[in-house]
């Protein structure tokens, strides 16, 4: 950044007048710069940090013109060609917030040099009609996650493939992984980073797992949580540990590639879809490894598990999160109806 900095400097010569700034591009580029140093101020990470500043100066390269110049237009036309290039909505509207940061940034603490240097009073493009919606608003993640009986069904296959495979240790890999995946409702990029000594079997009543690595809210970095080794997890690890682990090459990691090292998220999600092509079902009947999360919230809520409980089992920083993952089955009222007619009778008979 110091040295875009620098070069704008040289090409601008950094002339100034009556000790108002002269060039707009000099004088952006060490707006961004002051930007960015507030971010490492407020202690956000140093990764967090590379990425949004390559993410606004690439925004700000689009739109073409100086922050303060920029209009609701601008806005429009590049999120439009994001949009045609293909660009994911999650990504669009992490490209709007940066900016939208910066922007903030400059009416708190540049808008009066501003405006005296290049008469403009300084006015947000990014409005309601242009902010990107929330990824969950228009992705695959609003359909149902997979219902129990195709959860059960899957790792059945994954289950009878483990003595038929050609190769023994990533076949028992994957049913263990995907079931991970399910009964402790983790991220696939969690999961990958899971060590051998994160699988604690004495903690808790039914043991737990130690996330290190948990998702945090946006720049807090990780957030470390543990995940209870529920429905028989802890029974399915210690077979794996047992009698699966130990046909891999010696690392820390527990679900590990054929060399001993760490499987990517990406690729974890590409040996799903594979695996579901080779069940051989069509593909309206396939799901992610994040679906199989969506699928632990909902599944745990519809048999009666407490939403905070389910909270704090997600790593979600609010019960608000939490509820855009549980999707109830269609028939979620009448079984709730009923469950609640049956006790309300138990209760009734125990009585008489």
């Amino acid at each position: 950044m110091q040295v875009a900095v620098a070069r704008l400097r040289l090409i601008a010569g950094d002339q100034d007048l009556g000790g108002l700034p002269s060039d707009p591009l000099v004088f952006q580029a060490e707006c961004v710069e002051a930007f960015v140093a507030s971010w490492t101020a407020r202690g956000f990470a140093a990764s967090t940090i590379d990425t949004d500043a390559g993410v606004l100066e690439r925004m700000l390269a689009a739109l073409g013109r100086p922050a303060w110049e920029v209009t609701a237009e601008d806005v429009d036309r590049v999120v439009g060609e994001l949009a045609s290039s293909g660009r994911a909505v999650s990504t669009r509207r992490n490209y709007l917030q940066v900016f939208r940061g910066f922007h903030r940034f400059l009416e708190v603490r540049k808008a009066a040099e501003i405006e005296a240097a290049f008469g403009v009073r300084l006015a947000c493009p990014v409005d309601e009609f242009n902010s990107a919606r929330h990824v969950s608003d228009d992705s695959p993640a609003q359909d149902p996650p997979p219902v129990p009986e195709r959860v059960t069904e899957v790792f059945g296959f994954l289950r009878d493939r483990v003595g038929t495979a050609r190769k023994y240790g990533p076949a028992a890999r994957d049913y263990a992984l995907f079931r991970t995946l399910y009964h402790a409702g983790i991220r696939c990029e969690e999961a990958v980073l899971l060590d051998v000594p994160d699988a604690h079997f004495s903690r808790g009543p039914f043991g737990k797992l130690h996330v290190r690595f948990g998702k945090g809210a946006r720049t807090s970095g990780p957030r470390p949580r543990w995940v209870p080794l529920l429905d028989g997890l802890d029974v399915l690890l210690r077979w794996f540990l047992d009698d699966v682990r130990g046909r891999f090459p010696d690392s820390a990691v527990l679900f590990c590639d054929e060399s001993g090292g760490r499987l990517s998220p990406g690729t974890v999600r590409n040996r799903l879809r594979h695996l579901m092509q080779v069940e051989g079902r069509g593909q309206p009947d396939w799901f992610t490894p994040h679906s199989l999360r969506r699928a632990c919230a909902t599944h745990n809520y519809e048999r009666g598990m407490d939403l905070v409980a389910i909270q704090q089992m997600l790593g979600h920083w609010s019960v608000a999160s939490t509820m855009r993952y549980v999707r109830p089955s269609e028939t979620f009222i009448e079984d709730a109806y009923r469950k609640a007619v049956s006790a309300a009778l138990g209760e009734l008979t125990e009585g008489e």
